[in-house]
């Protein structure tokens, strides 16, 4: 009767539910902390996504509607296709890699001078009380304000736009460095010091890495400025650049390929400012621990 019943049972899976014991528990709340933290990534990653797609389907449609005169703003299809064009004839890589290369040694030189400056005014008062009248004086002067007075004394060749990419990159990075090591933590200092640190070492162990995220700050502000400055300096008196691209392309009523330009110089910064972040976040690991 007993292995008559127990048959019944299992073929109708009639027997008790086992109670789950504490590791499929523990496996269904990881499983549900990954979910939601999938969640959480994939939102931040498809909410600018989301806002760039509506973007561009608007900027697509308002011409083909009616909106606004295609004349003036063409359908964003319309651009796309003429910056395949410029691909195509090489003209968009040759305009990019001269204006990359300008930023990028004038950038250079800006962070070069900048940090080293930056360290001093606000680590040695003496430093600070000597130079700080003039470096209010010209950080207060527009960088573009300075153009004439660059392609007078430089000439119309590369160095003045260099020139200028510094002025405009020196200034951002400068400040932030003086505000980053002023800021940093005296106890991190005293702490240093105590433990024998020379100069050279507290610099190199405490300071530095402190004032990192400042730093970081100023030189995104200046990657981003020294592009738009180099933009503007190339419209003027240029034979090459994304700026020199933008001005021929409006003057030759070639409307799309300007609009290609200036979605060029915008992939060009967010290319910048990713790298810029990446490198901050890869010196400023020791923050997470």
């Amino acid at each position: 009767m007993a292995s008559a019943l127990q048959l019944i049972e299992a073929s109708l899976d009639l027997r008790p539910e086992t109670p789950r014991t504490g590791t499929t528990d523990a496996r269904i709340r990881r499983t549900t902390t990954a979910l939601a933290a999938l969640t959480r990534i994939g939102w931040r990653i498809g909410k600018p996504a989301i806002v760039i797609a509506a973007f561009l389907a608007l900027w697509e449609a308002a011409p083909r509607l009616g909106l606004v005169d295609e004349v003036f703003l063409p359908p964003f299809s319309s651009v796309v296709q003429a910056g395949l064009e410029l691909i195509r004839n090489g003209q968009l890589w040759e305009h990019v890699s001269t204006s990359v290369t300008r930023s990028l040694i004038g950038f250079s030189l800006a962070l070069i001078m900048a940090i080293p400056l930056g360290v001093a005014i606000a680590w040695y008062r003496p430093v600070a009380e000597f130079l700080s009248p003039v470096l209010e004086l010209f950080r207060n002067t527009a960088a573009l304000a300075l153009l004439p007075v660059f392609i007078l004394i430089l000439g119309i060749g590369e160095t003045s736009k260099i020139a200028l990419v510094v002025y405009a990159g020196f200034f951002p990075i400068l400040l932030n460095t003086i505000s980053g090591v002023r800021t940093v933590d005296p106890l991190l200092v005293k702490s240093a010091v105590s433990l024998g640190f020379s100069s050279i070492r507290l610099f190199q162990k405490v300071i530095l890495p402190a004032a990192v995220p400042s730093i970081f700050t100023g030189i995104r502000m200046a990657a981003s400025g020294s592009i738009l400055v180099l933009i503007a300096a190339e419209m003027f008196g240029a034979r090459s650049g994304l700026g020199y691209l933008i001005t021929a392309a409006q003057q030759n009523f070639q409307i799309p390929d300007m609009y290609a330009g200036i979605v060029a110089i915008a992939l060009v910064g967010l290319a910048y400012n990713g790298v810029l972040v990446a490198i901050e976040r890869r010196l400023s690991r020791w923050r997470t621990h």
